[in-house]
């Protein structure tokens, strides 16, 4: 019989984007369980891939509502006799690795992607992190998506270097080199959709829209470069916190040379379309995006960031700079905008780089490894 698997994350976007490849080669060796916050039987194409269970984890601290979800974990682990639980995201994280070791899962796993306590201060930034130790506690094996992140998580004490470690290079899931791609023929669709033409320079981010993201910076130091210039900058993603008339705010003069998609399902169309991408964070577990981007040919900008660092080698496959340095952000901005060689051989370099070292398929293959010894190690429940 198949040992029993249990997947946990606050949001079944996070089962879309992220854990979609290492379900789908899981399931074929273990009987998995999904568990996130579904909306509706059908909400998302996850569905399709392992039984589910609908629970409201909610991202923010919710103390009665997150008992709640604790109790319901339990239960459910402790009647469903899973070999193991997995999780991603913090508060899902928390409610997984606690309840497992209430119901003593043989082996709960936890994945970092980043830290939000890294930009606060004071009380907020020890209730979070202590958050961490607590979920890294009770977990017994601790995967990281970056080697940096882990020296940062090892030197803040959050985790022990005798139970955690990264799969392959780094990234929770790798890219997809036949998704993301140079695509000729969807650069051109976006770009005349866009009102782009090719002589233009196109500067893209993709992303949440949030403060710590440095989407202000982004916009300010555009608006440093673009006048009198054929440079665009294209952004893309949701909203979360009233950005886009803070960033339009910013750019000024330079507002109609950007252009703002709200959401997309076929993020490789508009990375195919761009000339630079631009992750100007302030935190970052890995940054996805940049190697998503580096596999269509593109080269990116970032800030020299634990996490960044590890998916941009700076003067090879892209530039970095400081975090919140937008003087030093629009000095990588014009040194790439202005040079199109240099443009096309650090893009090649990314891509080749991407492919080696960041497949979707060595990511999972990990994974696998790691599910086969980490089992091996314990003994587990019969599965029914």
């Amino acid at each position: 019989m198949k040992k029993k698997v249990c997947f946990v994350v606050a949001s079944p976007m996070t089962l879309r984007a992220f854990l979609r490849p290492h379900i789908e080669a899981l399931r074929g060796q273990y009987a998995l369980t999904l568990v996130a916050n579904f909306g509706s039987p059908r909400s998302d194409n996850a569905l399709d891939l392992a039984p589910t269970v609908s629970l409201p984890i909610r991202r923010r601290i919710a103390p009665f509502h997150d008992l709640l979800a604790l109790i319901r974990l339990v239960a459910l682990f402790r009647r469903s006799g899973f070999a193991a639980v997995q999780s991603v995201t913090p508060k899902a994280g928390l409610l997984a690795m606690v309840a497992g070791w209430i119901a003593r899962v043989p082996v709960r796993v936890h994945i970092f992607t980043g830290q939000v306590w890294v930009t606060r201060r004071g009380i907020a930034r020890r209730v979070l992190r202590l958050m961490d130790r607590v979920i890294a506690s009770a977990a017994t094996h601790v995967l990281v998506d970056s080697p940096s992140q882990r020296e940062f998580l090892l030197a803040q004490g959050v985790i022990d270097s005798r139970k955690s470690g990264v799969l392959g290079n780094g990234s929770i899931a790798g890219v997809d080199g036949a998704r993301f791609k140079p695509d000729p023929a969807a650069r051109a669709e976006v770009r005349r959709d866009l009102g782009y033409s090719n002589a233009e320079v196109v500067l893209s981010y993709l992303g949440r829209l949030t403060r710590d993201k440095g989407v202000l910076d982004l916009a300010t130091a555009f608006a440093t470069i673009a006048p009198g210039t054929r440079a665009r900058l294209l952004v893309v993603g949701p909203d979360e916190e009233g950005m886009v008339d803070a960033m339009k705010a910013a750019l000024g003069a330079t507002a109609g040379q950007a252009v703002f998609v709200d959401y997309t399902d076929r993020p490789e169309r508009y990375l195919a379309a761009s000339d630079i991408f631009c992750l100007p964070s302030y935190r970052e577990g890995f940054g996805a995006t940049i190697i998503e981007a580096a596999a269509c040919g593109v080269p990116a900008i970032g800030s020299r960031i634990y996490g960044v660092t590890d998916a941009i080698e700076n003067d090879v496959t892209g530039l970095l700079h400081e975090p919140r340095n937008v003087s030093e952000l629009a000095a990588c901005m014009l040194r790439l905008a202005g040079d199109g060689e240099l443009r096309r051989r650090m893009g090649e370099q990314a891509r080749a780089r991407a492919l080696r070292d960041f497949r979707t398929e060595a990511i999972t293959a990990e994974l696998m490894r790691f599910y086969e010894g980490a089992l091996a190690e314990r003994e587990t429940p019969a599965s029914g």
